[in-house]
């Protein structure tokens, strides 16, 4: 097996897809170091455990969760029809083939260059203003506060890997925690610079990260509340109903959250006010 073979481990019942990112001999044979193909995560697995598979073949798990994806995409679609008419006025009349809305505008910060290119492909297909950038997990704390400074963006997500010390007992201490400690250090920062929840909404955390830690340093939403891996695109949903929902309207957790991948085991958070806004009139000359 090679660097960037896509395989599959034999003693989890081949349940999730990996891609092999790294090869590593020692004492004990060949180790293999996998990321998860649409699970934000990193394993170890020696080659006795893994199986090659075909492409485009997945694992069980795998496939259910591309089915998870494309019915939320589906759904979402669907519910943009005449998005602002439940926010809408009844005392004013308006021609709606001169009205018009702007999202709010969203900066993606991700320590995985493959995970974000999957979260710009879905942030594209929904319609959705958005600008990716990658930036190493212990550097976003100095990095990020400085792009929301020149970006102004209505919504921020600070995401990457993360992971729970092996063996650790003592899930309250950060120190057990691979990059909960960056996020949190950049949540924080964020604050400094905007204290208000509504004006900048702040999604963190990846896979196992520290829920509570992360919360209490200024985040809207955060992963993940059960310690649960999470879906690459989660923060992806529940960016999309915050900047599609009338700035009129406060979000509710059960709202925001229903149409991620992982539900209330992998993502929590706070009400917090939408972003989108209604326009009128459309310009004669666009």
């Amino acid at each position: 097996m090679n660097l960037g073979d896509t395989v599959v481990r034999k003693s989890y019942g081949k349940d999730i897809t990996f891609k092999i990112i790294d090869i590593k001999e020692t004492d004990s044979g060949t180790i293999y170091t996998l990321k998860g193909i649409s699970l934000r995560v990193i394993a170890d697995a020696p080659v006795e455990d893994l199986e090659e598979v075909v492409e485009n073949s997945l694992g069980e798990k795998e496939k259910i969760l591309n089915r998870r994806v494309n019915t939320s995409i589906k759904n979402i679609m669907l519910g943009r029809i005449d998005i602002t008419k439940a926010y809408r006025s009844p005392k004013i009349t308006v021609n709606k083939e001169l009205a018009f809305g702007r999202p709010g505008k969203i900066l993606h910060v991700d320590g995985d260059a493959e995970y974000l290119e999957v979260c710009l492909k879905v942030y594209k297909k929904l319609e959705l203003d958005v600008v990716g950038k990658v930036i190493a997990e212990k550097d976003q704390p100095v990095e990020v506060p400085n792009l929301v400074k020149q970006m102004k963006p209505d919504i921020v997500v600070i995401t990457g890997h993360d992971a729970i010390t092996k063996g650790t007992k003592d899930y309250a201490d950060i120190n057990n925690y691979r990059n909960s400690k960056f996020f949190v250090d950049t949540v924080s920062e964020l604050r400094n610079y905007e204290p208000n929840y509504d004006d900048l909404v702040i999604f963190a955390g990846a896979c196992q990260s520290h829920y509570e830690a992360i919360l209490d340093a200024g985040a809207n939403y955060a992963s993940s509340p059960s310690r649960v891996l999470i879906h690459c695109l989660d923060p992806v949903f529940v960016c999309e109903k915050i900047a599609y929902t009338n700035i009129e309207k406060v979000v509710s957790i059960q709202e925001a959250l229903e149409n991620t991948i992982t539900g209330t085991k992998g993502i929590g958070g706070l009400q917090t006010r939408g972003k989108y806004r209604e326009g009128f009139p459309k310009s004669s000359y666009a």
